[in-house]
């Protein structure tokens, strides 16, 4: 990993972080990952080989730069979360130069800052946890009691309503019993009525039939009278034609003769 020129800090090379950490014109953000060790004994082997070695004055320069960095300015010191001289000596000791290892701790600080920060962004705190939690607690609590007033009052609601339709729908289904027995006893009335009269039109008509009958026999008697009398006059009729027929004959018979 300590080639001429290929070795890399969390996918990014080291002179890339060099370059940006002595430059304030152009400083880049290095995000943590998984994959990052702290320890100054694999920071060592990524950089030994692969960033050269300043010259005396410009580390004893660069030295200076850094003291009056730390120590004359009047402003508030960065609070930082690992002892950074610590680390920056062991980096001397693995055989960074110091410029090299203040480099790499301020890197990793703002690493660590960044990280911390966006922890914070998405963790509360404790007392907000419990006062959240409590918060919802008690909304629960009073939506549940809301929830079993508002099924109390749909459940007496709900009965009330059943109750009236149950007695409504009684009191139609007497009113249809009594609609029904009503149509009941009308259709009979009407029946019996038809059935009387069914029963006069009936005995008038036998009556009739029964007329018709008699005047019918008187009549055949009367046709049978002027039958029997006509036969008679014709058997007269041809009886007396017959003789005359015969006496004619006889006559003719004897002139002939």
């Amino acid at each position: 990993m300590a080639g001429r020129g290929g070795a890399r800090i969390c996918g990014t090379p080291i002179e890339t972080i060099r370059a940006s950490t002595f430059n304030p014109a152009k400083r880049i953000r290095v995000t943590p990952t998984s994959g990052f060790s702290t320890s100054s004994h694999n920071l060592s082997r990524l950089a030994i080989g692969s960033i050269r070695r300043p010259t005396a004055e410009k580390r004893d320069g660069a030295v200076l730069g850094e003291l009056r960095r730390f120590h004359s300015a009047p402003r508030l010191r960065k609070e930082h979360h690992f002892d950074t001289l610590k680390f920056v000596q062991r980096l001397k000791e693995e055989g960074l130069t110091e410029e090299q290892s203040v480099g790499l701790m301020r890197v990793l600080s703002d690493v660590i800052d960044e990280s911390v920060q966006n922890l914070a962004r998405t963790m509360v705190l404790r007392d907000d946890f419990d006062k959240t939690v409590y918060t919802q607690k008690v909304d629960f609590a009073k939506l549940r009691s809301e929830l079993h007033g508002i099924q109390n009052s749909e459940f007496n609601s709900t009965r009330a309503e059943y109750e009236r339709l149950t007695s409504e729908l009684n009191r139609l289904n007497a009113r249809l019993r009594d609609e029904i027995a009503r149509a009941q006893n009308s259709f009979r009335l009407d029946l019996n009525l038809e059935k009387g009269r069914i029963r006069e039109e009936a005995s008038v008509h036998e009556l009739k039939i029964k007329e018709t009958d008699t005047r019918i026999e008187s009549e055949v008697g009367l046709l049978k009278g002027v039958l029997e009398s006509v036969k008679f006059s014709t058997l007269q009729w041809l009886i007396g034609v017959c003789t005359g027929t015969a006496a004619l004959i006889l006559g003719i018979w004897r002139l002939l003769m």
